[in-house]
């Protein structure tokens, strides 16, 4: 079974910076990933994509968080990171980490989400 693990949601004031962190795992579940990233869905609100980044480097950002927000991947531990700078209160959100996996070679792809880790930005 593949899973998703997330760390490091908490409560900051605004322009301060958080660093989420979401590894996959699986016993014998994982031969490749090809995206991993991270949405986000604030109350009351739909959930949106915030950044992912495929294995071939390429990445998507949201506008809202550009300039801001960095996504970056460990290969070799299977783990993504979320570094939010100059966070705002309307970054007040659960964050889910997601993952696009392939348990063996030729296989299917298979999308993944954690159980999400809140940020809170306020004064």
């Amino acid at each position: 079974q593949v899973q998703l693990v997330e760390s490091g949601g908490g409560s900051v004031q605004p322009g301060g910076s958080l660093r989420l962190s979401c590894t996959v795992s699986g016993s014998g579940s994982i031969f490749s990933i090809y995206s991993m990233g991270w949405y986000r869905q604030a109350p009351g609100q739909q959930r949106e994509l915030a950044a992912t980044l495929a294995s071939t480097g390429t990445t998507n950002i949201a506008d809202s968080v550009k300039g801001r927000f960095t996504i970056s991947r460990d290969n070799a531990k299977n783990t993504t990171y979320l570094q939010m700078n100059a966070l705002k209160p309307e970054d007040t959100a659960i964050y889910y980490c997601s993952a696009t996996v392939r348990s063996r070679a030729g296989g299917p792809w298979q999308a993944y989400q954690g159980q999400g880790t809140q940020v809170t930005v306020t004064t």
